[in-house]
């Protein structure tokens, strides 16, 4: 039996039925210790996932990945998109601090972590962008001093996604104030119920409340949680940044919506001939199917250009500003077809699917924001890809 029709074969007997419709809210399986399902499928579907590896299918077989090359884990997600399976997990486990773990960890580090990333045990979440530093990542005041064995870590993070449902923390600490201020930096983790640590939730124009202010006040925290070494913190720093940028422009790229994109405009804006009637409409709703199109095979030539285990390179920030900017363009091409069904906000009149897109749609300008702002990125395939002076 091929790989394909032995995947296909389990996909068949172990997808659960409810798993197979579009991801609903309260069922995104992010996994974590706090993490109560809506849908007890949810984490059904994760655990039979992850015991063939596949929440993280080209990891490395030893830390519990489903150990598949490139071209497997390709038919992997054929098969998954044609019983139209949901992502089985996702989360900064998988897209982020797992993946600089296999490069960066120790033995040790990778043993500890990422099992449990693989299984959906931890939520993670990301100590990095702080108060008054803004893009200035490297101007980051938050401190840790030695004591002993261990670090006692003061200071305080901002927009850190997920904070309040968090188990642990990926965080960048100043361990020396008196050179110069990316070698003073150290990567480091420790667990979000550590004593000292608080978390403030931040209330966005959406209505929801993702992002959070994160306190630490003398937060003992040991040494050998140090990922690479002390003062090396933004090598490790960097080089996550670009897998999730990876992950953030690969994600806006993922296709399988232009059949969406349809039938929401033939709901609103009309229906002829078994088409979009407006044909305005119709011509912007092809060109965005297209572009995605374009960008997903884009996405796709890129993954495979790397190959496995290959770290990704500056190439992230285009694909993260692109991804970006077509999905923001996506839920403003939304938003002109739904007209006032996609300005409400509560009350009757309107269906859920309407209030989330109109939520969706306000949340989709942070887009621009998070994971490195679309400026930091231009000035990056400015300087980095195509070599233009300062």
């Amino acid at each position: 039996m091929s790989f394909r029709e032995e995947t296909r074969a389990w996909l068949e007997d172990n997808c659960p039925p409810s798993i197979r419709t579009p991801m609903a809210d309260g069922e995104y399986p992010l996994g974590g210790r706090k993490v109560r399902y809506r849908n007890p499928e949810t984490r059904l579907w994760i655990d039979r996932m992850a015991e063939r590896g596949w929440t993280a299918p080209m990891w490395p077989t030893e830390y519990g990945g489903g150990g598949l090359t490139r071209d497997e884990a390709q038919i992997l997600a054929e098969e998954m998109r044609r019983i139209r399976a949901r992502t089985p997990l996702t989360g900064m486990g998988l897209s982020m601090i797992g993946p600089a773990l296999l490069e960066f960890g120790s033995p040790e580090q990778c043993e500890e972590h990422i099992p449990k990333i693989v299984r959906g045990d931890i939520w993670w979440c990301q100590g990095y962008s702080e108060p008054g530093s803004g893009s200035d990542l490297a101007g980051l005041r938050t401190r840790a001093e030695e004591d002993g064995d261990d670090y006692i870590i003061n200071g305080s993070k901002i927009w850190t996604s997920g904070a309040d449902n968090a188990d642990w923390i990926f965080c960048l600490v100043r361990t020396d104030p008196d050179v110069p201020k990316h070698q003073g930096i150290t990567f480091i983790l420790f667990d979000m119920d550590s004593p000292g640590v608080t978390v403030k939730p931040i209330p966005l124009i959406s209505g929801a409340s993702p992002f959070c202010e994160t306190f630490f006040d003398d937060v003992r925290v040991p040494k050998k949680n140090v990922v690479s070494e002390p003062g090396q913190g933004w090598t490790v720093a960097k080089r996550l940044l670009q897998y999730e940028r990876t992950s953030i422009g690969g994600g806006m790229a993922s296709g399988g919506r232009e059949a969406t994109m349809g039938e929401v405009a033939k709901q609103y804006a009309g229906e002829a001939d078994g088409r979009i009637a407006d044909p305005s409409m119709r011509a912007r709703v092809l060109r965005h199917a297209m572009n995605e199109r374009a960008f997903g095979l884009a996405v796709r030539r890129n993954g495979e250009e790397m190959q496995s285990g290959r770290a990704p390179t500056f190439a992230s920030s285009f694909f993260k500003y692109y991804g970006t900017e077509h999905n923001k363009n996506r839920y403003d091409l939304l938003m002109s077809m739904m007209g006032t069904r996609g300005v409400g906000w509560s009350g009757e009149g309107f269906e859920a699917g309407e209030l989330g897109t109109t939520r969706q749609w306000l949340r989709s300008k942070a887009n621009s924001i998070e994971g490195g702002t679309s400026e930091v990125q231009l000035n990056i395939v400015a300087k980095r890809i195509l070599g233009l002076p300062d």
